[in-house]
């Protein structure tokens, strides 16, 4: 068999190579695979605690949410613990501070480096670590496509079914190691960042993707023909893998028939648990609908496909497969269609929110009689007109200042922007960040026999 002659070849490559790069390393036998986490590996961290960002220098701790597998081992299991540090705190810009100061922050949120030097498995042993930290994602979600209309009508086969049940059960058990802010508790933060000067917090959960600068060895383990056997031979369709995104995608800069590269994360075995393909084996693929977000809060749309898959040796194999779910942070605003296609939407609280500015500014114009000649609308309005143009700022100088003109101003700047902001402006985009968390689903689409309608 073509697929399980280059596995053992790959097994037996990878052996002497690994030998050939230290003379103090035993030599491996021919029948073993050497179990080594290759630098450019993201480490998915989660931050155990909040934290109240204050000085560079600060420790840091976090969680693994996610396994780390080494071919078809699990070396670095979930809840692992990961050590680290704030390297860098960015400074305020001149036009962010302006920003600010036009929405009454006096402290803007500034970007905070993390990085992480030591990881701590479950056994207690100790492992330095060198990691290139990407920017953290609160309140991650994740998203799965939504049914097509063959699976409402009962034709999705009980493969898939259980797949995406095994997918939600791993996400929960990773975000069971942290305990997630409640709602209350995310309230309070919210109202504390409207006061114009506030601390700055990372909130428990915050999701990073540490990035290996150096591999870790993880040793060796035996294989047998039987183990391999199956090893580059086609996933049976409906099955769904765990991968990692290689290539950066925007709907703002990506292009159409751009190619898009992801690796798999975890391995994907049979239904007896014999290894098909391993940790390290690449899936190439294709943009074939991009559209870009654009004014009048038209949002970006995208989509691809993969065709081509790589084992790490390097034997290839066409296939067909596409995205069924993704990370995403929960204020991305990201949705899944039935074909696989990633969506921004606009949130549904635009409407509430701008129909609550505009009804605060037409009562404050209304004359309160009680108040005698001076009018000045009663006090709850005002208070709640100003506020909604300038925030605590706002509420302050319309309690202060008994003047339904102010009132009315701030009132009709807030409600002004926030028409332009949910209806007016630019769109938001589809972005996937490098290394963002995928659900690769194997013969389960049929590409661009398949196109929503609406998109390019």
């Amino acid at each position: 068999m073509k697929y399980t002659a280059c596995a053992l070849f790959f097994a037996l490559v990878s052996s002497s190579a690994v030998c050939a790069q230290s003379a103090s390393d035993p030599v491996a036998a021919p029948d073993t695979i050497r179990l080594t986490v290759v630098s450019g590996t993201p480490l998915r961290v989660a931050l155990e605690n909040e934290i109240a960002i204050r000085k560079i220098g600060q420790p840091v701790h976090g969680r693994i949410v996610e396994p780390v597998y080494a071919f078809d081992q699990i070396v670095v299991p979930v809840g692992s613990e990961v050590v680290g540090k704030i390297a860098e705190i960015e400074k305020t810009s001149k036009e962010k501070r302006v920003e600010g100061l036009l929405n009454a922050d006096l402290t803007p949120t500034r970007g905070v480096t993390v990085t992480f030097d030591e990881l701590i498995l479950p056994d207690g042993k100790h492992l330095p670590i060198n990691t290139n930290v990407s920017e953290g994602t609160s309140q991650p979600v994740h998203l799965a496509a939504k049914e097509s209309e063959a699976e409402k009508k009962g034709v999705a086969s009980k493969a898939i079914e259980d797949a995406r049940r095994q997918i939600q059960q791993e996400w929960d058990n990773g975000v069971s190691q942290i305990k997630t802010p409640g709602k209350v508790h995310r309230a309070e933060r919210y109202l504390l960042a409207q006061l114009p000067y506030h601390v700055q917090y990372a909130s428990a959960g915050t999701r990073y993707n540490a990035e290996l600068q150096q591999p870790l060895d993880f040793g060796s383990e035996p294989y047998s023909a039987q183990t391999m056997s199956l090893v580059g031979s086609a996933p049976p369709a409906g099955s769904i893998v765990h991968a990692l995104l290689i290539t950066p995608l925007s709907s703002a800069t990506t292009k159409k028939e751009a190619t898009v590269d992801a690796v798999l994360s975890q391995p994907l075995f049979s239904e007896k648990h014999e290894l098909i393909l391993p940790q390290g084996t690449r899936l190439e693929g294709t943009v074939i609908q991009v559209r870009p977000a654009r004014d009048f809060k038209r949002n970006g749309e995208l989509r691809f496909v993969f065709r081509k898959m790589e084992l790490p040796e390097g034997a290839e194999r066409t296939v067909t497969a596409s995205l069924e779910g993704v990370e995403v942070g929960r204020s991305d605003n990201v949705e899944l269609d039935s074909e696989g296609g990633a969506h921004s939407v606009s949130p549904k609280t635009r409407y509430l929110s701008t129909g609550i500015s505009l009804a605060l500014v037409a009562a404050s114009a209304v004359p309160d009689f009680d108040e005698g000649i001076h009018g000045s609308g009663t006090t709850g309005t005002r208070a709640a007109a100003g506020g909604a143009g300038y925030r605590l700022i706002g509420i302050a100088l319309s309690l202060a200042v008994h003047s339904r003109p102010l009132a009315i101003g701030l009132g009709s700047y807030g409600a002004a922007l926030s028409i332009y902001t949910h209806f007016l402006s630019r769109g938001q985009e589809v972005v996937f960040p490098k290394s963002t968390p995928m659900d690769i689903g194997f013969g389960g689409r049929t590409g661009d026999a398949q196109k929503p309608p609406g998109m390019d």
